[in-house]
């Protein structure tokens, strides 16, 4: 039954008025990756199950027991002194059967210079997004989990200010035996409590679903990520490039059908050295059609990442790669806080085992 209306739930979400790509919607800072499991993934990855808490925030019905009292703190050094800071903790209740999560995300954007509109310097300003993320998810059944996401975000430019409330809910399903995992989730579906100035906008809504799996005798878990599904046409239409046709006022690209389709994928392949060590890497290929430099797109929509992961500790580092001469690092430490100290019936480091 909870299942049944989470797929009605997430089936009315694709008729969200907010169906519409960049440009044409308000905080975009909420598809910002949070980590450098997520920035490795490519961006995004909503079926890949693992003890790393950060990829709850993708899909909460990631969320799992064994990440109890699960601490991580993540930082991003983005592009033009652009720097944000994520930080999630999470908590298994034995008694409600439920795995809960919290996060916050401080995104700053360093000092402004503040002018009038004849080029007067008044001032300086710090513009800054903030969100704060709540989510829960519980097991069904054998194979599968459902997971719900709620999230305050608040923006401020000066004297401009905004805020708003989205939801997430997603599904997962896990089959150990064969190594297939699967995830649907629909992000962001909400709106604006107060606009910056005169009409509200509507979030950056996206239906995402993808498939990992996990091969028997490599160690080595392959992922496919299709997003926004309910729309088949997702390119920029630039009016720059060669075959663009007007249509009703509007530019539209002519042609490739291949390539609409591939717009929609994130591909990403995790490798495991040893019992401690991972390699990520990712192709997007949205990032590198719409990014990429016409005659240098060197390796514009890949990105890489390390991880070392042990009991007590988990390190991560990930870069990628907007256009050939634009990328991002990010670092992250994940500490799984029952294994470190005595916390009582709140951590219960010995004894504990997730369900």
């Amino acid at each position: 039954m909870p299942l049944r209306c989470l797929l009605i739930l997430l089936l009315f979400s694709a008729a969200a008025d907010a169906q519409v790509l960049g440009g044409k919607n308000t905080y975009a800072f909420l598809d910002l990756p949070a980590s450098p499991q997520i920035t490795a993934l490519g961006g995004m990855n909503v079926s890949q199950q693992s003890n790393d808490l950060s990829l709850a925030l993708l899909n909460p019905a990631l969320l799992r027991p064994a990440m109890h009292t699960h601490l991580q703190v993540n930082y991003a050094g983005y592009f033009g002194g652009i720097r944000y800071t994520n930080a999630a903790f999470a908590y298994h209740h034995r008694g409600l059967a439920t795995t809960f999560a919290t996060s916050l995300q401080y995104t700053g954007y360093g000092q402004m210079t503040h002018t009038d509109a004849a080029g007067n310097v008044l001032g300086t300003f710090r513009p800054v997004d903030l969100i704060w993320q709540v989510s829960a998810s519980r097991r069904y059944l054998e194979k599968w989990h459902y997971g719900a996401a709620l999230k305050y975000a608040h923006s401020r430019y000066l004297t401009y200010q905004s805020s708003g409330i989205a939801v997430d809910v997603g599904i997962s399903y896990q089959d150990t035996a064969r190594g297939w995992q699967a995830g649907l989730v629909a992000r962001n579906m909400g709106g604006q409590f107060s606009a910056y100035a005169g009409e509200k906008e509507p979030l950056p809504f996206d239906l995402q679903v993808g498939v990992s799996k996990r091969l028997q005798h490599v160690p080595l878990q392959l992922s496919a990520t299709l997003h926004h599904v309910y729309q088949f046409d997702i390119r920029y239409a630039d009016p720059a490039e060669e075959n663009i046709a007007v249509s009703n006022g509007d530019t539209v690209r002519a042609g490739g059908t291949f390539d609409k389709i591939f717009r929609h994928f994130v591909l990403a392949a995790q490798f495991e050295i040893g019992q401690y060590v991972e390699l990520t890497a990712a192709y997007n290929h949205l990032r590198r059609r719409e990014l990429a430099l016409l005659n240098r797109q060197g390796l514009s929509g890949f990105s890489l990442g390390v991880g070392i992961t042990v009991s007590r500790l988990q390190l991560r580092y990930a870069r990628s790669w907007y256009q050939q001469a634009a990328a991002f690092n990010h670092l992250g430490i994940n500490l799984p806080l029952n294994q470190w100290m005595g916390l009582g019936t709140f951590g219960d480091r010995i004894g504990w085992k997730p369900d």
